[in-house]
């Protein structure tokens, strides 16, 4: 029963390697383990470079602090709030079961949301920022136009959030378009059906010891350590994905 509450509430995160990328089974697992009968704690994973390798456009204080304390705590709230979920679920115990099932939503989305945002960033000597010629960058130049107005798009919606939550570059796997969404709090963009390229977060903890309160800055600034090759994998493991379901 446990396994199949988490598996449900974030629709399979675990197990889809085009959520976490093309890195494949082990990142998804890293992001939101499968529960067994011997259930394994989630765990804290390693970033793909140093602290230090984002900035200027990140300091080392921020990524520090983002990954070592803030998704840290995602991390173990979700193991508690599962080992929590197991004993009010034995005890029918339908007020607390209800209650967990919120926190892993919300823990699970923070974990697997900054699973993915640690991969979708990369230091600009290591190429971040440059979108090479790909599937991806003939999609993004014929549904936008050009990466531009992607970019203005994007972070002007993902600026209005009120509150904390995530701006989104998604693919919709039932119609195989480009779509820029925006989630409130750690909701995943997998919750809503659709296949999570790349994720921007807008939480105060994302910026503020470098940008204060000028949200604008620090979305300007972040496209300049995006890494397209790891969301060009994403998209091309979502399209092939999609176009197998259809033949189904």
């Amino acid at each position: 029963m446990l396994r199949l509450t988490v598996k449900n509430l974030t629709r399979g995160l675990a197990a889809s390697s085009v959520l976490v990328g093309r890195s494949a089974a082990t990142d998804a697992a890293a992001a939101c383990a499968n529960v067994t009968a011997i259930r394994a704690k989630h765990t804290l994973p390693d970033l793909p470079y140093p602290y230090n390798a984002l900035e200027p456009v990140i300091s080392e204080q921020i990524m520090r602090l983002h990954h070592t304390k803030h998704h840290q705590a995602y991390v173990n709230g979700l193991n508690t709030a599962e080992e929590q979920l197991a004993k009010a679920q034995a005890a029918k115990d339908v007020p607390s079961i209800a209650r967990l099932q919120q926190l892993i939503r919300f823990n699970a989305g923070g974990h697997v949301n900054h699973s993915i945002f640690w991969k979708n960033l990369i230091s600009i000597k290591e190429g971040g920022g440059v979108l090479p010629d790909s599937a991806l960058k003939s999609a993004i130049e014929s549904q936008f136009g050009s990466l531009d107005n992607l970019i203005e798009t994007m972070n002007a919606q993902t600026a209005a959030i009120q509150g904390s939550g995530w701006g989104w570059l998604v693919l919709n796997p039932d119609t195989g378009n480009l779509e820029l969404i925006t989630l409130p709090n750690q909701d995943t963009p997998a919750m809503v059906g659709k296949t999570p390229l790349l994720g921007i977060d807008i939480w105060e903890h994302a910026f503020y010891l470098d940008y204060e309160n000028v949200k604008a800055e620090y979305l300007k600034n972040i496209w300049r350590v995006v890494n397209w090759k790891d969301v060009i994998s994403r998209y091309d493991d979502a399209i092939a994905q999609a176009k197998a379901k259809k033949q189904q």
